[in-house]
């Protein structure tokens, strides 16, 4: 396994790609409304990404065709956005999008609630999110990759949340996905020793109920077995030799 690590030039341009991505997350999701369509949200998520000068790194990656994943209630990642999928009232939806600066990536997701939502939706939303600064406490040099998916793991299903198990983490530069992978969910070894320079896409996904997923026919849309919710949250992460310095937060 070949883990890139990162020049300080390459750090440099990486913080850029991760703050435009963090204004972008930023603004689109202002727009989320009971109303809106999710091509709607993709075409403005598209706007926003060349406003700034940078290329949609999903747009056509392996096929997908938008530049964001919109991702409703169910729908745990990669959904396609369409004219006809319409937000309503108490939906909770999860933007997944990433970008192209001066050839490095950006890569990250947020779950927003449609106007008043259950508490138990809000709770999915804000224990997902928190999972992954749980997680991201072990993403120190010196620390292994499971550090990291234990942390994650242990947090989630204490609280009695299905961890995804068919997605996963990766690393992140130069293309969108690099090694290593990520599990958010404990494995059998310690993997990889974590090193200073080194960018990663740490993304919890985390159902209400089963971790359980299936994938519908456009091949791309992975919803739960169960039906039940599920909400996704993420970050491009830069190992220092201290705290690790999340790019994509505003």
């Amino acid at each position: 396994m070949a883990v890139s690590i990162k020049s300080d030039r390459e750090i440099g341009l990486m913080r850029e790609a991760g703050k435009i991505l963090a204004e972008v997350h930023a603004r689109l999701g202002e727009q989320i409304r009971a109303g809106i369509s999710t091509l709607e949200i993709d075409r403005i998520g598209e706007e926003l990404i060349r406003g700034y000068g940078c290329i949609p790194n999903f747009l056509n990656y392996n096929g997908y065709p938008a530049t964001v994943c919109v991702s409703v209630n169910d729908e745990v990642v990669h959904g396609i956005p369409h004219r006809k999928h319409i937000l309503r009232e108490g939906d909770i939806v999860s933007l997944d999008t990433g970008l192209i600066y001066k050839g490095y990536h950006s890569d990250a997701a947020r779950t927003h609630a449609v106007g008043t939502i259950s508490a138990e939706a809000q709770e999915l939303i804000d224990v997902t999110r928190q999972s992954f600064f749980e997680g991201i406490k072990m993403a120190r040099a010196g620390n292994h990759l499971n550090d990291i998916s234990s942390a994650i793991d242990r947090y989630l299903t204490s609280r009695g949340y299905g961890v995804v198990r068919a997605l996963v983490g990766h690393g992140i530069g130069t293309r969108l996905h690099e090694d290593p992978q990520i599990p958010n969910f404990t494995q059998r070894r310690k993997g990889i020793k974590l090193r200073p320079g080194m960018t990663l896409a740490i993304e919890p996904m985390v159902n209400m109920g089963s971790w359980e997923v299936e994938w519908l026919e456009d091949d791309w849309t992975v919803v739960t077995a169960d039906g039940s919710l599920s909400a996704h949250y993420e970050n491009t992460v830069l190992i220092t030799e201290g705290e690790p310095e999340i790019l994509t937060l505003v």
